[in-house]
């Protein structure tokens, strides 16, 4: 990350407990998810896992044939907690969560389907989902693919950083339970830009070598890592 990036960037807590791999970091390539559509270009994506680094503790025909219940993965209904506070300026519910996919050939034909979800706009994007702009700022955070039915937060809500304001779920353009979190420089989604963001106080396991604690960093892909 440049000193401009650092310089600009918004500094958040880990918005959940126990261990988290790191997919898609900003701190590897910018647009993280390769679009700068929706300010998402400083998106971070995070799966829960166990010591072992598995998202899920089953493996059978399914896993390397066809789909999943997302109830199989350790991600799927963990409470996800604000990482700033401020006031919630979105916050949508209803939408399905989705079979998990982590086979070859059910992810394929997911990526097939994108196109549609793209045309429904952020809905179809992000599935369930909170934006909490901070307090005196036009900066929003966005939390995504949150669980049907669990967002416990409404527009207008004040939150405090730590506030359970969701589940993780499934829904949107997801193939696995996840929380996706992204910065951007104002609530319109569609003329957004995204901005670059670190994460205070959190343990990090690399994939070789002992735990480390950061201060303030954005962890690289494929680490795990925990709130302090």
């Amino acid at each position: 990350m440049s000193p401009d990036q650092v310089e600009r960037s918004v500094v958040l807590e880990v918005p959940f407990t126990g261990r988290w791999i790191t997919q898609m970091s900003p701190a590897t390539r910018v647009p993280s998810h390769g679009t700068d559509l929706f300010g998402i270009s400083y998106g971070i994506d995070f799966v829960a896992v166990d010591e072992q680094r598995r998202s899920a503790p089953v493996r059978d025909w399914r896993t390397a044939f066809g789909t999943e219940p997302p109830e199989r993965y350790y991600a799927f209904g963990l409470p996800v907690t604000a990482p700033v506070s401020g006031r919630v300026v979105a916050a949508h519910d209803g939408e399905l969560d989705h079979e998990g996919r982590r086979a070859p050939l059910p992810l394929v034909s997911y990526a097939l389907t994108q196109r549609s979800r793209l045309r429904q706009g952020l809905a179809g994007l992000a599935g369930n989902h909170v934006m909490i702009r901070l307090r005196g700022r036009e900066t929003v955070v966005v939390l995504v693919h949150l669980k049907r039915g669990s967002v416990r937060v409404e527009v207008g809500s004040d939150v405090t950083v730590g506030e359970v304001i969701g589940q993780c779920g499934n829904s949107g353009n997801s193939t696995q339970p996840h929380v996706h979190l992204h910065v951007a420089d104002r609530a319109d989604a569609a003329a957004a830009r995204g901005m670059p963001l670190l994460f205070a106080g959190y343990r990090e396991w690399p994939r070789h070598g002992p735990a480390l604690v950061r201060e303030l960093a954005v962890p690289e892909n494929g680490v795990v890592i925990e709130a302090l």
